[in-house]
Parts: structure tokens; sequence; C-alpha cells
């Protein structure tokens, strides 16, 4: 029996949230053919012309809850918590509420590769996609990354495929997205600001496995054991990916190369000579969209080009100068405790950290081991600096800064050369910055003018 096509049409839907994912939810469902009103807490926001022009309803400076109990679906954008008292209302009072992306999700044609982890999801997504793009398929790439998926939609085709990287946000309000390849690359506590426990965290990222079917694909990092626990239930076909090369069959690296390792033997498929990202959880990154790919018929040579061309995204460890032969990397990215350690672990001794902003749980015990073995100094910035002072404090040189300026400069006055500074914050941005972009263009920004400076006082 043929279900009913999803349908908004002559519906009065209400989008909540203005940010990127709001406003293309928004304008989707206008050419859709549904009446709409976005509402935000702001008492302004960018487009509102544009919006009002083709047909979106402005309501700003709040939720009014007599228009979201009057409405046939409320639209949730990812940064907006689905459990607040105006929604809970809406929601006691019948009114069906779900996801942008789950939105999105039903008007999709082609086939979709959802990408979620707690760290390392930009890469392997943009990285998967340059891969399937070499193969010759036909990709868009977005998500929680780049364009939002409802900004895709009029660009589906039936041989597309969506490689979408996935938020917990956005998978706990899922109840029929169903991903022919879902990823998990790792999992560690994260957004316990938004989330109750980690468990709820947990069962988010679940979502993406919820609806597979034994017709698509898990692929799973087998040197997490928390990843394999979340997926255990899936009833995918699993294809595990493994730094330490001990799997039987999966991707692996072996001797010089990455590989897929079957029962008839191993499958050479990207030579490790052609990575040139900094960090070794980023080459764990490089092994999941290597088994994308291959999932997805991409041959070797193709591969190949795309890591060949790929030398890392802006704010994921990226290099920035040098400065006295001191180095400086820009990892904004690194927005919680897991991504920070990672960080971390990709320098030698002489290390430098930047940390803090605002606090989204977990423990700034757990960076004091890497933190120690590389006699590293911190600089703590923003609103977890007494976090900070209390956890390290005791242990290893901790500075304050009250901006990124000054945390700048005394990163360099704390460093020898031969050693690296590196922004890898563990925290949220949004105590100080409108979010972690921003934050990694002013730290970049910061090391430039002291690279100037310091160049000044050497011609003197």
């Amino acid at each position: 029996m043929t279900s009913t096509p999803f349908s908004v049409r002559g519906k009065r839907v209400v989008v909540i949230g203005a940010a990127r994912s709001g406003v293309a939810a928004a304008e989707l469902l206008v050419r859709r053919g549904a009446t709409v009103t976005l509402t935000d807490m702001r008492s302004a926001i960018e487009d509102e012309e544009r919006l009002r022009q083709v047909g979106v309803t402005l309501e700003l400076g709040g939720h009014q809850p007599s228009t979201l109990a009057a409405a046939d679906l409320i639209v949730l954008s990812p940064g907006v918590p689905p459990q607040t008292p105006v929604i809970d209302a809406a929601r006691r009072a019948g009114v069906p509420i779900t996801g942008e992306l789950e939105l999105a999700s039903r008007w999709l044609r082609g086939r979709i590769v959802a990408i979620t982890g707690t760290k390392g999801k930009s890469t392997t997504t943009t990285l998967a996609g340059r891969m399937l793009e070499a193969g010759g398929h036909h990709v868009l790439v977005g998500g929680n990354i780049g364009l939002a998926v409802s900004a895709q939609v009029d660009a589906s085709r039936d041989d597309t495929i969506h490689v979408i990287e996935a938020s917990s946000f956005q998978l706990e309000s899922t109840d029929t997205f169903r991903p022919w390849i879902a990823v998990l690359l790792n999992f560690s506590p994260d957004h316990l600001d938004r989330h109750e426990s980690v468990e709820e965290y947990a069962a988010a990222k679940a979502q993406v496995f919820a609806r597979q079917t034994v017709a698509d694909w898990a692929v799973l990092n087998a040197d997490d054991p928390a990843t394999l626990q979340i997926a255990s239930a899936a009833a995918a076909q699993r294809l595990l990916f493994s730094l330490r090369g001990e799997l039987k069959e999966g991707v692996v690296l072996s001797s010089d190369a990455i590989v897929r390792r079957t029962a008839e033997g191993d499958q050479s498929l990207v030579p490790l000579s052609s990575v040139k990202l900094l960090g070794r959880h980023l080459l764990a990154d490089v092994l999941a969209a290597t088994a994308v790919a291959s999932l997805a018929g991409v041959d070797a040579a193709a591969m190949t080009r795309a890591v060949e061309g790929f030398t890392g995204l802006e704010h994921a460890l990226e290099p920035v100068t040098e400065i006295g032969g001191v180095r400086f990397v820009n990892d904004s990215k690194a927005t919680n405790i897991e991504a920070a350690r990672r960080a971390i672990e990709s320098f030698g001794p002489g290390l430098v950290v930047l940390l803090g902003g605002k606090f989204k749980g977990g423990e700034f015990r757990d960076l004091l081991t890497p933190l120690q073995e590389r006699q590293a100094t911190v600089i703590a910035i923003g609103e977890a600096r007494s976090l900070i002072r209390e956890a390290l404090g005791a242990a290893l040189p901790v500075h304050d800064a009250d901006d990124m300026p000054a945390a700048v400069q005394k990163a360099f006055a704390s460093a020898a050369p031969g050693g690296t500074v590196v922004l890898a914050p563990a925290c949220a941005s949004f105590d100080m910055f409108r979010d972690y972009a921003e934050r990694g263009r002013v730290f970049k920004q910061e090391v430039r003018r002291l690279e100037e400076s310091w160049k000044s006082v050497r011609e003197q």
C-alpha cells in the first residue's frame, strides 16, 4: 500500500527560531504551499524584508502561545530546545511538532548519508562529499554544516547522495528520518547544557540508526566502545573502521595505506602519504569517509584524489602561522572536553593551550594527564576560567586572560621556540562570541597582529 506523500499545502505552519536552518525551513514551507509564521526571541533578525517579500510572516521579540496553539504544525530550528514551556503547551494542545532536518528529509529524493558524533562531523562530512563527487556521484553536502537541508530540497534528484552532518539537536526530533548510510564517529559527554543527561544525549545520537533496515549500513568506530553500544540495536549492516588495524573485516590502517579488509584480503584504498591533516584523530575521520565512499562504490583513485586535495577545514586544527619558532594552531571547533583532549594529544612538549568559554559539561580534569605529559601551560578565557583554575591550577601553570588579544599575548609569552600555541577551548563560544567560527577568526586576527608587531620589532 502506497503512503500519502507528505504535504503542507494550505496548512498553518509556525517555524520557531530564525537562524540559518529556521529561515531555510520557512522559505521551503512557503514554496510548498503553507501559510508560514517565523518566530524568534530576538526583536530583529537578518533578511527581514526578504522574508516578508517571499510570504513569511514574522513574529519577533518572543513566541506567542496563541500563534503556536493555532498552528497545524510547528517546526523547530535545531538551536531551539524542544522542552520549553511554550512548546510544551502547544504539544499538550495537540499541535504536531517536528524539527527542520525531519521536515526537509521527507521531501528529499535519492539516498542519505548521515554523519554524527561528538567530534569530527564536519571534517568527515566534507571529505566524504568530496570523495563521492570524485567518484562521479551527484552530491549535496549540508545539514549542520554549510546549507541547511531545507535549502537543498529543490536541488534533490533521484540520483543524489545527500551527505548530511547531523547534530544531536537535529536528530532528537526525527521520526521518519532514515539514512542509507549512518556514521557514528565517536561519543563522549557534550551539550549537557541542553540535554539533561549523557543518556539523553546518547539517545539523540542513536536516532540516526532508529529506522534503518538490513538494506542500510551503519559505519562505526571500532576503537570507541560507547559508539558500538549506542548502535547495538541497529538493524543495519555494519562496516567498522579502526586506527588500530586489528579488525578482521573493516576499514583499517595497514602499513602505509588505508585499506578495506575482507575475508578475501585487503583492498588498498588511500595511501597515507596523501593525507595532509594534523592530528591522529583527524585520520580516523579520513577512515570513516573512506568507508562511506567504499560502500558507494567509489574507486581507490578517486578517493585518493579527494584526500590529496583536502587540507582540512577552517577552525579544525588549522595551522595559522609561526612566530619566532612558535607555531599557532586554530582548533576553535574543539567545543567539548574530548575534542580538546584530542587536539592536545596532536602535539608534543612545549604546548600552550587556550581553554575556556561557555561551559557545556564534562570534566576539565580529564585534560590533566595529556597536559602534564606535554609540560603544558594553560591560558584560561571566558566564563569557565574559575572551573579551569580549580581543575588544573594546582598541577600546571594556568593564567587568566580577559579577552582574545590578551590571551594570544600571554600564550606567546609563555611559549618557547619549537613549541605550539593551540586554541582548543573545550567550551562553547557564546559568552564572548557569536559562534565558534567568529572565535576562531578573532584568534587568527590577533595572531596576525602579533606577527606584524613581532616583525616590526625584529626589523628595528
